[in-house]
């Protein structure tokens, strides 16, 4: 069963997992350095919030994510090590680790303060409308995903 990002005391849990990494925190799988995967998660909210920071897909490149990646992306299926990402989601550079666990904090409780009903039937930045459920799955597989991967 999936965590809810809407819920207080799940959205609570997430963030003292988040508090327990430091910037020394080991990849259990992956590229990614631990600041890199916080700006890494940061990118979905980035898609909410501040959407000018990304190009969205074109309406072909949105169908064909729509048909191949959605349901995988929206289920409650937890990801394995080591999946592909998206080209918007790829960090090169090092960054502030200090920052990044701040805005990622910061985003996940502005989601959870938004709630439930705001993000139903939202149009997602890749994926056209999902409902909350979809949401949910989608931002907490995220989350748990790389969170797992730093041990936390």
């Amino acid at each position: 069963m999936m965590k809810n990002v809407f819920n207080q005391n799940d959205v609570a849990e997430i963030i003292e997992r988040i508090n327990s990494l430091t910037p020394e925190s080991p990849a259990q799988w992956g590229k990614m350095s631990v600041s890199q995967m916080l700006a890494h998660c940061n990118v979905t909210y980035e898609f909410i919030y501040e959407p000018e920071k990304h190009k969205k897909p074109g309406a072909f490149m949105k169908f064909i994510l729509k048909l191949l990646v959605k349901s995988k992306v929206t289920n409650e299926v937890l990801y394995k090590p080591n999946n592909a990402t998206a080209p918007a989601f790829i960090i090169k550079d090092e960054k502030n680790f200090e920052a990044e666990k701040a805005r990622l904090i910061e985003y996940i409780n502005r989601a959870m303060e938004s709630g439930a009903d705001y993000f139903d039937n939202l149009e997602s930045h890749s994926f056209g409308k999902l409902n909350k459920k979809e949401w949910n799955n989608m931002f907490y597989k995220h989350l748990d995903h790389h969170l797992r991967q730093f041990g936390a």
